[in-house]
């Protein structure tokens, strides 16, 4: 049986687990967060339930509530680690934020803060945009944000210096 030795409301962005200091690109937020055999935990808003706290962890929280909070986003519209299958496989998004119709209309790929976002992550969110078919993808580590809009149509694609606003993001 497992027993809860701590439970505290995090409220600074500068909280990592082991104690690590990594200051990320957002707001600050309240998280709570719980320690039980020796393992922190963060309560997921979306899912309803505790997840271990790893450093990718922190910066999906961070994009969740950041989305939420500050942008206003439908909470009911959102999904996280939505499985889906590529070539057989199985596959997981860190984020997929859907319109009114239920259609998929951004995906976020969360890295860690230690690692640096590099041509392999944008593969492999391209490779989830072939399944999906949105026209925002966002790559982040929490430090550093990549957001670009996807022309389908004429195959091209323009980065953007922050995310559209909510209405225009759900009438895609």
């Amino acid at each position: 049986m497992s027993f809860i030795k701590s439970t505290c409301v995090i409220t600074s962005c500068n909280f990592t687990p082991n104690n690590q200091s990594v200051q990320l690109q957002f707001s600050k937020y309240n998280f709570t967060i719980k320690t039980e055999n020796d393992k922190q935990f963060i309560y997921d808003i979306i899912r309803r339930k505790y997840i271990l706290l790893t450093p990718e962890e922190w910066v999906r929280q961070h994009i969740v509530h950041h989305i939420l909070h500050d942008h206003k986003f439908p909470k009911a519209l959102v999904s996280l680690e939505k499985q889906l299958f590529l070539n057989d496989m199985s596959k997981r998004t860190d984020i997929v934020l859907y319109n009114h119709a239920a259609k998929p209309v951004l995906i976020v790929e969360c890295k860690a803060p230690e690692i640096k976002i590099s041509q392999k992550t944008f593969e492999q969110i391209a490779r989830y945009n072939l399944t999906l078919i949105v026209p925002y993808l966002w790559v982040t580590n929490g430090k550093t944000n990549y957001l670009c809009n996807i022309d389908h149509q004429n195959n091209t694609f323009n980065f953007l210096q922050q995310l559209p606003p909510v209405n225009e993001i759900l009438s895609a």
